[in-house]
């Protein structure tokens, strides 16, 4: 078993694992519960923390420098070491992204967008999720319902940030400094996508105009070759005449 075999195979069950996680912390969250259906939900995300854990530490022993992986990867260790920092366990979603880049299948134009739609969609629903969970009890909150942590969330990954609404506590403000990243790399991707079509556009356009200009003269230069050609003929035959 190899670490890229293993991860090929390990695909679809993180990423359903990640869903589980997801539907489990949002119920959680927007729904308030309680007692022991909150204490069910709380034993379901424990155990899909449990897979990560477990996926982390088969990649860690399948890798072939282990040392090397374990530097580049600080981050995952970073995710699987600190459970209780809720925002931050939903970095294991971006399973949902990595998946996704891994099985469309398409140009990579058609890799780009759905890769920056999909992670959009999830950046803003996680983010809200994540401010919701640690704002919505704080004293002097204004963001208090799911609605209202929506529109935060759409607000600040555009970066347009109406000041309606603002996170109070610590970690919130982390959420949103996060959001407000995450959202300037999404707009940076989808330009960098935009101007690379248009200079594709661009290109293809001036290469049949210049092929089209081309033409005419192509076909002048053939024509005088064949004249030329005739006109060698010609002067062969004549003094293969005059030598006889």
């Amino acid at each position: 078993m190899t670490q890229q075999r293993y991860r090929e195979i390990a695909e679809w069950p993180l990423m359903a694992t990640a869903l589980v996680f997801l539907a489990a912390y949002a119920w959680q969250v927007i729904g308030h519960v309680e007692g022991s259906p909150g204490d069910l939900l709380e034993v379901l995300m424990w155990s899909t923390w449990a897979v990560f854990v477990a996926d982390y530490a088969a990649n860690l022993w399948l890798a072939e420098n282990r040392r090397r992986w374990f530097v580049r990867n600080l981050h995952e260790l970073l995710v699987v070491a600190l459970p209780v920092f809720r925002p931050l366990r939903l970095l294991r979603l971006v399973t949902l992204l990595s998946v996704l880049h891994r099985t469309i299948g398409m140009t990579l134009r058609g890799r780009v967008v759905a890769y920056v739609a999909g992670s959009a969609v999830l950046l803003v629903f996680v983010g809200a999720l994540a401010v919701l969970d640690v704002e919505q009890s704080a004293p002097g909150a204004t963001i208090l319902t799911f609605g209202d942590a929506l529109w935060w969330s759409i607000t600040t990954i555009t970066t347009v940030g109406y000041g309606d609404m603002f996170p109070v506590t610590a970690i919130g403000r982390t959420v949103a400094a996060a959001l407000m990243m995450s959202g300037i790399a999404v707009l940076g991707v989808v330009t960098a996508s935009i101007a690379s079509w248009l200079i594709q556009r661009v290109e293809e356009n001036t290469e049949a105009a210049v092929e089209s200009a081309e033409e005419p003269m192509r076909s002048e230069i053939l024509e005088l070759l064949a004249e030329v050609a005739a006109l060698r003929q010609e002067i062969s035959e004549l003094r293969h005449k005059d030598d006889i």
